[in-house]
């Protein structure tokens, strides 16, 4: 797991993470994620979790190609851009892989609405994108590469192997994943090292709400919620 060790002892990036350090333990000993470690997730729930997940994808993109046109220099928009390319084409094509396993075709996916907390997750992320500065619109983008990688190289450690859900667990404990991580928050970093007070504790707060939004994405998964109304 990462930590203020190996991040600026005075970074955005170190503090945000001590900050929240309690909610991604949450996450990582979450039932999904325990169950997904030992193999014994429910099709049912990962069905679940992968359809919200592919539409959240594509609001996840849009976030990262608005961070692009706020770039403050031709690095951050060539990073960003790529970022939601990967986000759009590339992520999606692992979602592509179980949903022709799970007998899910275009015109089902189409069809099954945004849950409650994927709709709260993407609204939260494309507004953000669109109404704060830069840097802010950062900070909430962080958590879901920063925490999908330690939650996958901690599943990792723990998985037992063969399981169901390999490719999921290879693709988020993978070198590259982390290697696109570590650029983003690097990026992060600098972008808050020029960043007002005020600004940054918007940082500070994005990054806070975007980390529960990733506990509940996956608890809401685990509880295969649905719209109650």
């Amino acid at each position: 797991m990462s930590d203020g060790s190996t991040l600026g002892a005075h970074s955005f990036s170190a503090h945000a993470w001590g900050r929240n350090l309690p909610t991604y333990e949450a996450i990582r000993t979450m039932p999904f994620n325990a169950a997904l470690a030992d193999g014994t997730l429910s099709l049912e729930r990962f069905r679940h979790y992968m359809l919200q997940d592919a539409h959240y994808l594509i609001a996840f993109g849009r976030a990262l190609a608005i961070a692009a046109a706020k770039a403050d220099d031709t690095d951050g928009l060539v990073q960003f851009a790529e970022a939601a390319k990967v986000a759009v084409v590339v992520e999606r094509s692992l979602h592509a892989d179980f949903f022709e396993s799970f007998g899910i075709d275009a015109d089902a996916f189409e069809r099954t609405p945004m849950s409650p907390v994927c709709h709260h997750y993407s609204s939260f992320l494309i507004a953000t994108a669109y109404s704060e500065p830069y840097p802010v619109a950062l900070a909430a983008l962080l958590p879901c590469f920063w925490i999908y990688a330690e939650v996958g190289r901690d599943i990792l450690g723990r998985a037992v192997r063969p399981n169901p859900y390999d490719a999921w667990i290879d693709t988020y404990a993978g070198e590259e994943f982390h290697e696109a991580v570590q650029a983003v928050i690097a990026t992060t970093d600098r972008a808050a090292m020029g960043a007002s007070p005020a600004v940054l504790a918007r940082m500070h707060a994005a990054y806070k709400r975007a980390t529960e939004l990733e506990w509940m994405f996956w608890d809401s998964a685990w509880r295969l919620a649905d719209w109650p109304v």
